[in-house]
């Protein structure tokens, strides 16, 4: 192998005014986006965790965007495969927490002064996500005041129906009796679970042969939830594990803070129509 030349089965081996793996990626940018503040070995570890998330979280706002997009255009089989991959990548987010657990109370402790008031809470993306899908607080666009564009992006998501919303216009659609008060609410404000909804559900999942469609995307729904609250019970013993109960950098109550979003359930009546099945 010492003597193997690639170039000799075609593989191109100059790039002087050609693209180059290095230049379609940005990698100069990408690399050099790691600034740590202090010369702890564990800072790194630190800021690549946050970053590649932020990452991943883009990719996921891609395909929820699509997603909805899809959904609202009675496009079901797409959205599937979008749903699909939003899951694997919140399997992905769960698996980092594996890496960032290495890192223990005292190394973490060599550099977190230097975080000021940083914190994941702050993550407009992480925002973005849970406005999407349909978890929405008025006061958490407080955080983002200080970028108008970031403000704005997030105001102007509040304007729009949550992946749910249109996963249950497509069921009115499809002749099921959503209540008007679901269909017509203000959206801006968190989805309240109702008994109605609950009961159209039970009608797909009693059915679902004759509701093929309506029962795979329920079932892709529940998947990508059971992902997305495996990553906030991982956040939240990470966290434990790393700090504590000390409050969080950014003010919170720190794990305390984060165990109250274990309570939070995005498309709650999929989850409560079990029950009664």
């Amino acid at each position: 192998m010492s003597n193997y030349n690639p170039a000799n089965e075609g593989a191109e081996m100059a790039f002087d005014g050609k693209m180059s793996y290095g230049d379609y990626l940005d990698l100069d940018a990408l690399l050099g986006a790691q600034k740590p503040r202090t010369d702890s070995h564990d800072e790194m570890l630190f800021i690549i965790q946050h970053q590649t998330s932020e990452l991943w979280m883009r990719l996921a706002i891609h395909e929820l965007t699509a997603a909805r997009r899809a959904l609202r255009a009675d496009q079901v089989q797409p959205a599937f495969k979008m749903l699909a991959r939003v899951s694997r990548i919140f399997e992905q987010l769960n698996n980092a927490w594996d890496v960032l657990r290495t890192m223990t109370p005292s190394e973490y402790t060599d550099f977190r002064d230097k975080l000021g008031q940083s914190s994941g809470f702050q993550s407009h993306q992480y925002r973005l996500i849970e406005f999407m899908l349909g978890n929405r607080n008025q006061a958490m666009l407080r955080p983002h005041e200080h970028r108008a564009d970031l403000h704005k992006l997030l105001t102007d998501e509040m304007a729009k129906p949550s992946l749910y919303d249109e996963a249950l216009a497509l069921l009115a659609r499809q002749g099921f009796s959503i209540p008007d008060a679901v269909l017509n609410r203000d959206i801006s404000q968190p989805h309240i679970p109702d008994a109605g909804v609950t009961a159209a559900w039970a009608e797909v999942y009693r059915n679902p042969k004759t509701h093929w469609a309506l029962y795979e995307l329920a079932e892709k729904l529940v998947d990508f939830e059971d992902y997305f609250r495996r990553w906030r019970f991982n956040h939240v013993t990470t966290v434990e594990r790393v700090i504590g109960f000390k409050r969080g950098t950014g003010g919170t109550g720190g794990v305390s803070y984060l165990r109250r979003m274990l309570e939070v359930e995005l498309f709650a009546e999929l989850w409560h129509v079990r029950t009664i099945l």
